[in-house]
């Protein structure tokens, strides 16, 4: 695992993956299963993990926190950046924090909630994670409320602040009045597109953001890699091309849950077992899980053609 500082120039040098979290039949963490995904990923030429709502973080036993945080320390790449999460709420947040001072992760994200929050409590958290932890923190926006603008930039310029992950869904992502102003007031360097491939060609040309985040980069990760790099080299047409490739599954996790179906895609398409989810949620319909496999495993043997 990478130790260092997480710069401008890691969130545009590799996708950030949002990969599910692997349990076995009691719930107890599958090593071996997402050690299976983990190099599925890097083979595709992923470098920087993610590890919070996909992973189902919220639901975690603060008891079981330092043994995942072992785990993934020890199961990345050298050169792979990982990064867990804490929270939502302040009572894990601070005490998830005081755990981290154990390990060298070289910051970690604070999962968003709107209840019960405000704007100013979630600055005088991030300010006490940063202080207990001793690293800095991902701020999580994902929806209006949670914080503004202003005090995302004020905790910016403490220096209390990794990098942003912007994740509020909008119809027209070129329309975002929030992220006009975020903008402004921080540079787009440190903000990364937090909603996978669909908006990630918005966000990066017309927005300035340094990269993206994917959940379905866990399924295809050779093909969200070329996608980051035809923005990056300026081929909008190819990365559109590519883009679409991931459409269908994309769909599926927008209807019926982002989670819940990366969870069973990735499973289907034969990556790695995810098994049971951890409460509070649970398995879909079994009526379900044939288009998401159909979907999974057609993506999964065209990134296995483009690699």
């Amino acid at each position: 695992m990478q130790t260092r500082p997480i710069t401008s120039a890691d969130l545009r040098s590799s996708v950030i993956a949002v990969p599910p979290l692997c349990r076995k039949a009691d719930l107890t963490l599958a090593d071996e299963e997402n050690t299976k995904l983990i190099r599925h990923m890097e083979a595709g030429g992923i470098r920087t993990l993610l590890y919070g709502g996909n992973a189902n973080l919220y639901n975690i036993a603060p008891s079981e926190f330092p043994k995942l945080l072992e785990y993934l320390a020890s199961a990345a790449a050298a050169d792979t950046l990982v990064v867990p999460s804490v929270g939502p709420l302040y009572g894990n947040i601070i005490d998830q924090a005081a755990m981290l001072r154990e390990f060298q992760f070289p910051t970690a994200m604070i999962l968003p909630t709107l209840f019960p929050s405000k704007p100013a409590g979630v600055a005088i958290a991030v300010r006490h994670f940063v202080e207990r932890s001793g690293i800095p923190a991902v701020l999580y926006i994902k929806e209006e409320g949670y914080v503004t603008p202003e005090i995302a930039a004020e905790l910016v310029n403490d220096g209390l602040i990794s990098w942003i992950k912007y994740a509020i869904v909008r119809k027209d992502p070129k329309e975002d009045a929030f992220l006009s102003k975020l903008i402004e007031l921080v540079n787009p360097d440190m903000i990364v597109s937090g909603i996978g491939e669909q908006p990630a060609i918005v966000h990066t040309q017309d927005f300035g953001l340094a990269g993206f985040t994917a959940g379905c980069v866990c399924v295809a990760p050779a093909i969200s890699a070329a996608m980051l790099r035809a923005i990056t080299a300026g081929d909008l047409a190819e990365a559109d091309r590519l883009r679409q490739i991931c459409l269908p599954l994309e769909d599926l996790r927008n209807a019926h849950s982002p989670i819940q179906v990366l969870h069973h895609a990735v499973a289907l398409a034969g990556i790695a077992d995810t098994g049971p989810f951890l409460p509070l949620l649970t398995e879909l319909p079994a009526d379900l899980l044939p288009p998401i496999a159909a979907a999974a495993q057609a993506l999964l043997a065209a990134n296995n053609a483009l690699a």
